[in-house]
């Protein structure tokens, strides 16, 4: 399903999106040596309920993990890259950690991640990771705006990781997102410019640049969710939720302040 929000919903939408830009960046300055992945999913799970919002991954069951996830925040450190579940963790100094959340409020969905480095330490292959999924998710969300198409998005997100140096996976990107946390269409992180879905206002896209230093082989935790590079290279993952809008593309899910 393809959903078109009305500019009422796109509002309510902005709320979300303001909601889950508010607590990830509360979580990444919570977020310091010593910090357990539990701990961050419990504050995770107050400022979601506080809110009067809904957690889109307590209940969240897929086809491709062993659910339901049972947390409120995907967190990932280091070679995990999506999905990762939180666990009896302690994060180190130069750990380099991916907070991922989608939250729901009032109906409407938001979907963003960021990954940042832990502790003073500053690895220059971790920044180097973190900058091009940046500078990708940038460059996807120029390219996006009514009369675009999904091709043209991901062409621009794909040259940004190629030109890095990095592999791309194919097997998961981003996604429509709107009154359910995943919908059509599929955004991959690679593609050719002109094909696929044209754009059009009201449609919300949750964009999500991720890449692996050496590979673009995932493999599964015994706990049927994370997913980690194959090679036990670092990874990063960073994600906007959109809003197509008459002129352009306004991102829903950028830290104020």
């Amino acid at each position: 399903m393809i959903e078109i929000l009305t500019p009422a919903e796109v509002t309510r939408a902005r709320d979300t999106g303001a909601l889950v830009a508010h607590i990830l960046q509360t979580l990444k300055e919570r977020s310091v040596v010593g910090t357990n992945l539990l701990e961050i999913d419990q504050w995770a799970k107050s400022m979601i309920l506080s809110a009067g919002a809904e957690s889109c991954y307590v209940d969240y069951a897929p086809s491709f993990g062993r659910g339901p996830f049972g947390h409120y925040i995907c967190t990932a450190v280091n070679d995990a890259v999506l999905h990762g579940m939180p666990h009896d963790y302690s994060l180190a100094d130069g750990d380099l950690l991916t907070l991922d959340l989608a939250v729901s409020l009032k109906g409407i969905a938001a979907d963003a991640a960021i990954s940042f480095i832990v502790g003073e330490s500053r690895p220059a292959e971790s920044v180097a990771l973190i900058s091009a999924t940046e500078e990708a998710l940038a460059a996807g969300i120029a390219a996006a705006g009514p009369g675009a198409r999904i091709g043209d998005i991901a062409y621009a997100i794909g040259s940004v990781l190629t030109e890095a140096g990095y592999p791309i996976n194919m097997d998961f990107g981003g996604h429509g997102i709107g009154s359910t946390m995943h919908q059509d269409p599929h955004v991959p992180n690679s593609g050719r410019p002109g094909r696929g879905y044209q754009l059009r206002p009201g449609l919300l896209l949750a964009l999500e640049p991720w890449v692996m230093v050496d590979t673009d082989v995932l493999v599964t935790d015994a706990d049927g969710w994370t997913l980690r590079s194959a090679t036990g290279c670092r990874t990063a993952h960073t994600e906007h939720t959109i809003a197509i809008t008459d002129d352009g593309a306004e991102i829903l899910t950028l830290a104020r302040g």
